[in-house]
């Protein structure tokens, strides 16, 4: 029989994060400020600030929190009986995340000078966490979760560091950045994880009508606050409005295109949930590398049906194939909605600049001589640093989350709520088809 895991490393999970919190207050305490206009005592600086920046910041700051907070939340919630985890592990590793990527800002810089752009910078590198730990949901303990967070952050900030501002690349929505780098490390802390062992499908896997309602809410509320999420980080302006425009063409060709495919790929014509609920999103991840680049509408359109047939097409065809002949386990899909998009994106980014003779400040010209050919080969180059350096960072990270001192669940235990949660009707009898052995470790833990 499978045993719990001990009292001790029970006691991990408040341990270290008790820990955390306690360094991360030290160290705001002695290095870090509010950054100049905001920490302004007079009123009139303080009125001109707010004139200026909040209007156009903080509703894109408050669409972003809905979206990785609410949104992601719900669509990790298709597992029936994990539904409650993992809407509070994305909580927790969405705060954890940001406040580690706020103290390296800190560290990187000497010290760190607080304001909107800071924040809305460490969340990007929290949704890096948020994307990864979907490859191995369910099947990880939040002590493991934590690490992982602890260790993608600082490599996130590296590969976005080198990607954005050693190579120039454009990548204003994150697509090569944030989508391709959270999931080829999520894709390689899982290979490292699970090794070469084929995993059956658990019985609990399965979604229901209900979860997969709640899925398909989140993935409504993502589809509505893409848009921000990409425009965040634009300047002011006519890229700003052209990432907007963009985007919402994008998401809503990839909308259309989802039931049309889906239809075609089920049997009778009926639509997939799964489909729906990846398929939609998919055109504002492969969108992101060039929201703000002068393209088409028709551009836009196009790229979005071709990333959600991508998408579909992965989870039909790709994911059965990498999980019987590599043994990759991917719980949530990220390769197929993270992964192929992003790639697709990347590419499609290269081309643009390529054709559009777009520098690498994105006007049209060429003032520092570094003209189109020589910009797209610098986007080829930034997918592939972020590629291959998350791959190889999160083989390192699966295999530090290997350590027992973690506590892995227990394979009877996983994607069940109980492990983690104290639920007052599971307490008081054993639920529905729960076998004798998982009874006997929900009264253990």
């Amino acid at each position: 029989m499978a045993t719990p895991p001990p009292a001790s490393a029970r006691r991990l999970l408040p341990l270290s994060l008790g820990l955390f919190q306690g360094a991360l207050l030290l160290f705001f305490a002695l290095f870090a400020t509010y950054d100049e206009p905001s920490a302004a005592a007079t009123q009139a600086e303080d009125g001109t600030r707010a004139a200026e920046h909040l209007p156009s910041l903080f509703p894109l700051f408050q669409d972003i929190q809905v979206m990785l907070a609410v949104g992601l939340g719900l669509l990790l919630a298709f597992l029936p009986r994990y539904g409650l985890s993992a809407l509070a592990h994305n909580f927790l590793l969405l705060n954890v995340s940001t406040q580690w990527a706020l103290l390296l800002q800190g560290v990187r810089h000497g010290r760190l000078r607080l304001g909107l752009h800071d924040v809305l910078a460490a969340e990007f590198a929290a949704v890096t966490v948020l994307i990864s730990v979907g490859a191995v949901l369910g099947r990880t303990s939040p002590c493991q979760l934590l690490a992982v967070a602890f260790c993608e952050v600082p490599v996130y900030l590296a590969s976005e560091w080198l990607v954005i501002t050693q190579l120039g690349v454009r990548d204003v929505g994150g697509t090569i950045t944030i989508h391709v780098f959270a999931c080829y490390f999520g894709l390689g802390v899982s290979k490292a994880l699970f090794g070469t062992e084929r995993r059956p499908a658990h019985p609990k896997e399965t979604p229901t009508p209900r979860s997969d309602l709640l899925a398909l809410v989140g993935t409504l509320i993502l589809w509505v606050f893409w848009p921000s999420f990409v425009a965040a980080p634009c300047q002011l302006g006519d890229a700003q409005h052209r990432a907007i425009l963009n985007t919402f063409l994008a998401l809503s060709a990839g909308a259309v295109t989802t039931v049309v495919a889906s239809s075609l790929l089920e049997s009778g014509g009926k639509l997939s949930p799964g489909h729906l609920q990846n398929g939609s999103l998919a055109g504002g991840v492969a969108i992101g590398a060039l929201a703000d680049v002068p393209i088409t509408p028709a551009a836009s359109l196009a790229l979005g049906s071709l990333s959600s047939l991508v998408c579909l097409l992965g989870f039909r065809f790709l994911t059965p194939f990498l999980a019987r002949r590599l043994a990759l386990h991917d719980q949530c899909g990220i390769h197929n909605l993270h992964g192929l998009p992003g790639i697709l994106g990347a590419v499609a980014s290269a081309v643009a600049v390529l054709l559009s003779h777009v520098d690498g400040s994105g006007v049209a010209g060429d003032p520092w001589g570094c003209g189109g050919g020589r910009q797209a080969l610098w986007q080829v180059a930034g997918l592939a640093v972020a590629l291959g350096g998350s791959l190889l960072s999160g083989m390192l990270t699966g295999a530090v989350l290997r350590l027992p001192c973690l506590a892995p669940p227990p394979e009877p235990l996983c994607f069940e709520d109980s492990l983690n949660f104290r639920i007052q009707e599971q307490a008081e009898s054993p639920g529905m088809g729960d076998t004798a052995e998982e009874v006997a470790l929900k009264e253990q833990v």
